[in-house]
């Protein structure tokens, strides 16, 4: 949507990404299964209740977890950046290079695409790398797994590409189709 800048002037469409909530389920029903197992009378009282409070503990941990707050606004002035362990506007000035990629499948499981942000020289210091940029192998930090957010990664690719510009680099297209085309 526009959205108008401190002078009242439309800078720009700005996307904000959605938390996907339908990881709750799992975890809400082990919290209202371990509280009817607490409440039902019958044998092996001592064993169920641990059982119940081991249900009720470990889904209302992932509860906490699913619910806590969640911000990821892409802009013209930056990023906007809110979720566990990460809470700040990223300026296009601190940001060297964005890339949509998908880490190497671990154990035989596939991995789901990620947002790195390899940090501008000087800028974003405590931000500790964990990842490394898909084309030149730069220390980068992992943003956002996009398996957690509501839209597809094509969109914020789209998103990525009016804001960030040459910044980012989306490796999970591939070669353009004409490309393909001529290497066949």
């Amino acid at each position: 949507m526009m959205r108008p800048d401190d002078h009242g002037v439309e800078r720009g469409y700005d996307m904000e990404l959605h938390r996907n909530r339908g990881a709750l389920v799992l975890p809400l029903a082990c919290v209202i299964g371990g509280g009817v197992l607490l409440v039902l009378p019958g044998e092996h009282v001592l064993l169920r209740r641990l059982v119940a409070v081991g249900a009720v503990l470990l889904g209302g941990g992932v509860l906490v977890g699913l619910l806590r707050p969640f911000r990821f606004v892409v802009g013209a002035d930056g990023l906007s950046v809110r979720r566990p362990g990460l809470r700040r506007t990223i300026a296009w000035a601190e940001v060297a290079a964005l890339a949509l990629a998908r880490p190497p499948a671990r154990q035989g499981l596939p991995s789901t695409p990620r947002l790195l942000l390899v940090p501008a020289p000087g800028a974003l210091a405590d931000l500790p790398a964990d990842a490394h940029h898909p084309v030149d192998g730069r220390a980068a930090v992992e943003l956002l797994d996009l398996a957690r957010v509501r839209e597809r990664p094509a969109e914020v690719a789209a998103a990525l590409t009016r804001h960030a510009g040459d910044r980012f680099v989306d490796a999970l297209g591939g070669a353009p189709a004409a490309d393909r085309h001529r290497t066949l």
